[in-house]
């Protein structure tokens, strides 16, 4: 799990150096995407679908986006694409499109709708934590507290 988790470090630092994202920020996508990798392993190596652990993982990386946003005076996307990375369905999509490719219709509308699960349950965690900030920011606003 150690091992799965520095990856998960290291193929993020890549991707976000791909992206051309300001080096100062490098390191703090990084970690975000190897704690999400770490969530999705802990919900996954607990019972839980691969949905479940993706959905909760990213619910993680989105809440921890929105801090470092805010803590860094940066975008939220910044340290949300990348962070996301690692609980992309790439396996699922590839041998569903493997499948699909080999004539077995049956595995490939198995492996595709579970593709399209996942990315479901990653865009749902990042819609519900984006409307809870805009909730919690319009709060403030109207009570007149915010500092962000």
């Amino acid at each position: 799990m150690i091992i799965q988790i520095i990856s998960a470090y290291f193929v993020v630092f890549m991707f976000t150096m791909l992206l051309e994202t300001p080096k100062k920020y490098i390191p703090y996508t990084a970690t975000s995407g190897a704690v999400g990798w770490w969530v999705y392993l802990i919900v996954q190596n607990n019972g839980n679908s691969s949905m479940m652990a993706a959905f909760v993982s990213t619910l993680v990386v989105a809440v921890s986006s929105h801090i470092l946003a805010r803590l860094k005076k940066a975008p939220v996307t910044v340290f949300l694409v990348s962070g996301t990375l690692p609980a992309v369905p790439g396996a699922a999509i590839y041998r569903g499109v493997y499948y699909l490719i080999h004539d077995d219709s049956k595995l490939a509308t198995y492996y595709l709708l579970e593709t399209l699960q996942i990315a479901g349950a990653i865009a749902m965690a990042i819609f519900i934590t984006d409307s809870l900030f805009r909730l919690v920011m319009a709060y403030h606003l109207r009570k007149g507290t915010a500092r962000f």
